[in-house]
């Protein structure tokens, strides 16, 4: 089991099964688009947001992000830690048929995938793969790879997300945030290298 600090913000009840089973600690439910009008609810995630954080871990679709981003609208952000699945097709076991994406939800993704998102996101949480957020790699970093700045930097971001397992909806900030969670400015320097082999992408 890994002990989580922040509340875990999922979107539905087979999400919050699925973590339960190795996640000790409080997992609330948006109910899909439901957070949007319940009030009660809201209210609650921002008493959690301010008493001991939030983790928002909601699909890698759509959907997913809408539902992410009010959350974000809602709560200050320096008490919200953002976890990411990647984009992986199929279907879930209970599902006829895949999502209008068809990419899997929290709940069919593996839980060693799940963990590594959980300890990528930076969250408060006994799990010794985490790496606590350093601030190290900054916009000018991202712009020195071609990663910003450039007419192909979306491409670019694109491709140092697959290899970084993340889904394709990740805005740029919220990839230098992921990028100061899991690793160094030497660690990120080295990855572009590998990735792109070189250090600037007009070089």
């Amino acid at each position: 089991m890994i002990k989580v600090k922040e509340a875990v913000i999922v979107e539905g009840k087979y999400d919050k099964i699925k973590l339960a089973n190795f996640i000790d600690g409080l997992i609330i439910t948006t109910d899909g688009f439901g957070i949007f009008k319940d009030r009660e609810k809201q209210i609650l995630i921002r008493h959690l947001a301010q008493t001991r954080g939030i983790l928002i871990l909601t699909d890698s679709d759509g959907a997913g992000f809408v539902i992410r981003n009010f959350l974000k609208g809602t709560v200050p952000p320096d008490k919200i830690k953002n976890a990411y699945i990647p984009d992986i097709f199929g279907k879930e076991k209970r599902k006829s048929q895949p999502s209008k994406e068809g990419k899997l939800g929290v709940e069919g993704i593996s839980e060693e995938i799940l963990c590594r998102a959980i300890a990528n996101s930076g969250a408060e949480c006994e799990l010794d793969t985490i790496k606590k957020s350093t601030g190290d790699i900054t916009k000018a970093d991202l712009f020195a790879y071609g990663l910003t700045g450039t007419p192909h930097s979306s491409h670019n971001r694109d491709i140092l997300k697959k290899a970084m397992h993340l889904p394709e909806k990740l805005t740029s900030n919220a990839l230098l945030d992921i990028l100061n969670c899991t690793m160094t400015k030497s660690e990120f320097e080295r990855l572009c290298k590998e990735t792109f082999g070189k250090e600037n992408d007009n070089a």
